[in-house]
């Protein structure tokens, strides 16, 4: 159902059983695909992709120019998966330039008044709190939770099933796993309980992920050092391999 009340250009593509209600304006080349719901003064800007199955929430504005001085009005893309929760006030920008895009996975929930700018990439499965801001060039991988009002700066990058409390600023990459907290941000732990109940992984796993972060955050090695004792001293499985890799492509550290 389209309501006669909204604005949808003529080019814009749209898929089956799409609801699009009063005061919603769906610009030019957007593609919106089947079976999603498109609430009361939601913008969907150019060059915006849609999945199946969205419901986005009121006043929120998908594929918004990004907010760069490199941006020369360049045709780029805002590309959204399937199933995703986009609640009110949320902005998300698309990329910088041309051939580039920001990209949002699947089933994620995005709180009111989250801001993701340009060229982010969020996996699968994320949760972004109330207010909170992701900075262009951020990368979250996939079941990353962050708390209300948290910040990310440029270039970081988040593991997956890390969980990024209320309020903490971040500058600097978050291995997968972790809880992180406070200002200065620094480790709290393993996110044992999250992954226990919706990863179901191993109280055994979960002591060698907890050993590997011991000899990162409190052998009082570099981290150079630590992985490699890692690789020497704990079992390895796919997780720790995981922490592993993330940490040496790390380009600007990892939050420590």
């Amino acid at each position: 159902m389209i309501s006669p009340l909204a604005y949808v250009d003529p080019e814009a593509k749209i898929g089956k059983n799409v609801t699009i209600q009063p005061f919603a304006y769906i610009d030019k080349n957007v593609e919106i695909g089947d079976d999603c719901v498109i609430m009361p003064f939601v913008s969907v800007l150019a060059g915006t992709r849609m999945g199946k199955g969205n419901k986005v929430y009121q006043h929120a504005v998908l594929g918004a120019e990004p907010e760069d001085f490199h941006y020369t009005g360049e045709d780029s893309e805002l590309v959204i998966g399937n199933n995703n929760h986009i609640r009110e006030n949320v902005v998300i920008s698309r990329a910088t330039h041309s051939g580039c895009q920001t990209v949002i996975g699947n089933e994620n929930f995005l709180m009111d008044r989250v801001h993701i700018c340009h060229d982010v990439r969020i996996g699968d499965h994320c949760v972004a709190g109330i207010g909170s801001t992701i900075a262009g060039d951020c990368v979250l991988n996939d079941c990353v939770i962050l708390s209300g009002n948290v910040s990310l700066y440029q270039h970081s990058r988040v593991g997956s099933w890390s969980l990024i409390q209320g309020g903490s600023r971040i500058s600097k990459d978050v291995p997968p796993y972790v809880i992180i907290s406070g200002n200065p941000a620094g480790y709290h732990g393993v996110n044992a309980t999250v992954m226990q109940h919706h990863h179901n992984i191993s109280e055994k796993i979960l002591r060698h992920i907890a050993n590997a972060y011991r000899l990162i955050y409190q052998g009082n090695f570099s981290l150079f050092d630590a992985l490699q004792k890692i690789e020497e001293q704990v079992p390895m499985s796919d997780e720790i391999r995981t922490i592993i890799d993330f940490c040496r492509d790390s380009k600007q550290g990892i939050v420590r």
